[in-house]
């Protein structure tokens, strides 16, 4: 059947005091979690990465899959995701939005220091992020096809800077009436600055979740996982399991740092 919020309640209605829901953390499932919110139902947020190897049988398809995710539930053992709360999604998707536009930014600039390898030149010398840095660059070059493709980086990144930053001016007016205080004690910690300390809030929303370093390096992809069979270690396993925004937030904070 189809599943708007009004489908699926009706169809629950008979066992709705004893039911238990359940999903993959797949895109669509933000608007469950609020619907079972909203109703008192308990929701239960199967992580897609860590269930993908139980549906490892020959033929699949969305009744195999339920049947699959009921017997797990049921018995203790859906591996459960996270579900961040929903005044938090909007605010940490335009967020994410944010890290594409600064690794595109970092090719551009990159283009610039590449060309420069390709001819006998001087190394550039100064960090090219600065505009006043860029200016004279393109001029170093006697073939007049090079200025031209420095150009086009260079005409990119002001309109990528611009984009940039309004993405991030609405984040952190929203962020203080969420957690300001977590916010401002990350603001003291060397390395983390305001787009660091974002991307926790919002990818952790809940320190709760992580009471050790330990579960933090885990949820970051940090560290891998040692696999071992009769004692003996064959390797590690749980590489892409976790969050890939913390991977990236913890290791940009411990360059800086």
């Amino acid at each position: 059947m189809t599943a708007p919020p009004e489908a699926l309640l009706k169809a629950i209605a008979p066992s709705q005091e004893q039911i238990v829901l359940a999903a993959e953390c797949l895109f669509p499932w933000d608007w469950l979690a609020d619907c079972c919110a909203e109703h008192g139902l308990p929701f239960g947020l199967g992580h897609a990465l860590s269930m993908q190897a139980i549906h490892g049988g020959k033929a699949k398809n969305d009744t195999i899959d339920a049947q699959t995710i009921a017997v797990l539930l049921r018995g203790g053992l859906l591996p459960q995701a996270s579900v961040s709360p929903a005044a938090m999604r909007a605010p940490r998707d335009l967020l994410r939005r944010r890290l594409p536009l600064a690794r595109q930014r970092g090719a551009l600039l990159a283009h610039g220091h590449k060309t420069t390898r390709q001819y006998p030149l001087p190394a550039m010398g100064k960090k090219s992020a600065s505009q006043a840095n860029r200016d004279g660059v393109a001029e170093r070059f006697a073939a007049p096809a090079v200025p031209k493709s420095l150009a086009v980086d260079r005409a990119l990144i002001p309109s990528d800077d611009a984009v940039r930053r309004e993405v991030e001016r609405p984040i952190v007016t929203t962020a203080k009436p969420h957690d300001a205080q977590t916010l401002s004690l990350r603001h003291t910690v060397p390395g983390i600055g305001k787009s660091l300390s974002l991307v926790r809030l919002y990818d952790m929303h809940e320190s709760a979740r992580c009471p050790r370093g330990q579960d933090v390096a885990s949820s970051g992809r940090l560290v891998t996982c040692a696999r071992a069979s009769a004692g003996q270690r064959a390797g590690t396993s749980g590489a892409t399991i976790g969050n890939a925004h913390l991977t990236w937030a913890c290791s940009e904070a411990a360059v800086f740092c």
